[in-house]
């Protein structure tokens, strides 16, 4: 189905939750979380990101302009306030607190603490912003249920200011943003095509909220929803797997010509390595007694894996992660130009 602000009253819990009536038929339902349900708070990336809080980022940061005009710049805490009521106006339900991590900080000082030195730096004469942010937030009323694992409603963003020219005249910024699935086994996130915009350019806060309403209002659920569905029913065996990670691997170093041939593979060597070591050691997704692998597993790996990527890069990789997922699992089936990595 796609999200559209239709009502749609759930009396469980007194919401109000908008989205099409036509769902698919083979589509998975749509569930209401269970409550006092306990998971592991890992972080949805890692990487050299920390976590910081919105007050933060709202009180203690400076925002950088565009410096031939002076123009001010849309805020990391602008871009995740107005992107949450968007959302929340399009869905008609709350969203949970958002988790946001950063890299990257960038340091100055105000100007009668130029000739200081840093030992003797007062806390008000320190200036500070990040370079890069990444955030999620999670719909709590929206979950689904695959292979045990339960996925909630997640969107979130990307704000990386070294992809913009802040020494020029002001023009419109790109941020990134999706919506989509978080595995809240392992906080992986799920991201589908659809669901997903690498460059939304903006140049108001106002532009950037209908750019991200179009994104959810256009988002297949109940597409992304089979795909992975199908994922937990299919099965690769332990040759395939050590096909998939070789195949993987000579990818990286393919000739140009060769390469371009192919799928695109965002997932480096560093990642199958991580890839590799999880088949047999990781505590949820890894092969089962006889040694094969669901392609539900196979997905949550490269998932997990791309944690490692820094934040300017890590939803892309998500992204490609599904589609190469998707590809895999019609490889499986014989009729997929993904074959070649499993051959």
């Amino acid at each position: 189905m796609e999200i559209t602000p239709v009502a749609q009253h759930n009396r469980q819990n007194n919401r109000d939750i908008y989205f099409n009536e036509g769902q698919q038929q083979n589509a998975p339902d749509l569930e209401l979380p269970s409550e006092n349900k306990g998971y592991k708070k890992n972080p949805f990336i890692e990487a050299n990101t920390k976590s910081v809080s919105l007050s933060h980022l709202k009180e203690d940061c400076v925002i950088p302009v565009f410096s031939k005009d002076n123009e001010i710049t849309i805020s990391h805490s602008q871009f995740i306030e107005s992107a949450m009521a968007s959302v929340a106006n399009v869905l008609g339900t709350n969203l949970s607190k958002p988790e946001i991590r950063i890299s990257h900080q960038i340091k100055g000082r105000t100007p009668d603490a130029l000739q200081l030195p840093i030992s003797e730096l007062q806390d008000h004469q320190k200036t500070t912003y990040y370079e890069r942010m990444a955030w999620i937030a999670r719909v709590p009323s929206i979950t689904s249920n695959i292979g045990g694992n339960e996925l909630e409603l997640t969107i979130g963003g990307v704000r990386a200011y070294n992809q913009e020219n802040l020494y020029s005249k002001k023009s419109p910024e790109k941020f990134k943003f999706f919506i989509g699935f978080q595995n809240m086994v392992c906080c992986n996130l799920c991201i589908s095509t659809d669901g997903f915009s690498s460059e939304m350019k903006a140049d108001s806060v106002e532009v950037l909220n209908n750019n991200i309403i179009e994104l959810v209002e256009g988002y297949n659920i109940d597409k992304q929803l089979t795909y992975m569905t199908k994922f937990e029913k299919q099965r690769m065996s332990e040759s395939q797997f050590a096909k998939l990670i070789g195949r993987a691997k000579l990818f990286q170093y393919l000739p140009k010509a060769e390469k371009a041939k192919l799928p695109e593979l965002l997932l480096t060597d560093s990642h199958f390595n991580t890839i590799a070591k999880d088949f047999y050691e990781d505590e949820s997704f890894c092969r089962n007694k006889d040694g094969d692998i669901s392609m539900w597993n196979v997905y949550n790996l490269f998932t997990g894996a791309n944690k490692s990527s820094y934040i300017d890069t890590f939803l892309e990789r998500n992204e490609n992660a599904f589609t190469f997922a998707e590809g895999l699992s019609k490889a499986i089936e014989g009729d997929s130009n993904y074959s070649w990595f499993l051959s």
